[in-house]
């Protein structure tokens, strides 16, 4: 029988094989018959190849295909590029908003969430003192109306009705008006005045004057929470006072 290359035969199972029988000189017992010999051949080649199989090294996994790998690379190219697109325009929009829309509700969102106001606990408008509008050593005659309208006519200096802060200085007819914020909503508003020291948003102080009154005209002090005029205080003497 020919030697067989078992290397050729692991990629196709073996079925069939021609086998030559050469004569003997010598006279045998009975030798297989062909067939037989044949169908050993067969199974001892497959038992082999079996086995060759069952010895190969399997422990590393399939590798993925490469076109497959390609286009994982490819998908996560197009997520990246797209998430970070979308975080470019959103801060172009954001910086668009703020140049030409500082007031707009996303812009006052944003600033209240980045620097949240802190509360301010202020004072009520009758919690505070006032003053007299007039130095007790003028001559000035300070009355009031039933409205509430502090007025008087005399070459004086003008102080506030208690501290605060000019919130809007305006001209008209050769005289000034003020309006000075002394809380978040307690106001006083001053017209008729001849000159003014104070510039807008300064801080003024109740014993020092911050306009003056040449007595040319008449000076009015109104006093105000929010945008309606109060009339619940009186005078004692040159002194505005809280009604109880």
């Amino acid at each position: 029988m020919q030697d067989l290359d078992y290397a050729e035969m692991l990629e196709i199972p073996v079925s069939t094989v021609t086998v030559t029988k050469k004569k003997s000189l010598f006279k045998r017992r009975e030798q297989p018959s062909r067939e037989d010999i044949k169908e050993r051949v067969v199974d001892s080649v497959n038992e082999r190849m079996g086995a060759y199989v069952e010895a190969e090294d399997l422990s590393d996994p399939p590798k993925k295909p490469k076109a497959a790998r390609a286009k994982s690379r490819d998908r996560e190219s197009v997520i990246l590029f797209s998430e970070t697109a979308a975080v470019f325009l959103i801060a172009m929009a954001i910086f668009l908003t703020n140049l030409f829309m500082p007031s707009s509700a996303i812009n006052t969102f944003i600033s209240s969430v980045i620097n949240p106001r802190e509360e301010v606990n202020e004072p009520a408008y009758s919690q505070l003192t006032l003053s007299p509008v007039v130095s007790s050593r003028s001559e000035a005659d300070v009355e009031i109306s039933d409205e509430g309208v502090m007025s008087f006519t005399a070459e004086c200096s003008v102080y506030p009705v208690c501290a605060g802060k000019i919130e809007r200085i305006t001209g008209e007819d050769g005289s000034y008006i003020v309006k000075i914020a002394h809380t978040s909503t307690f106001s006083s508003v001053i017209t008729g005045l001849s000159d003014v020291y104070a510039a807008e948003g300064d801080e003024v102080r109740a014993n020092l004057p911050f306009a003056y009154s040449d007595g040319s005209g008449e000076v009015n002090v109104s006093l105000y929470d929010g945008d309606s005029l109060l009339n619940c205080y009186t005078l004692s003497g040159e002194v505005p006072v809280w009604k109880s």
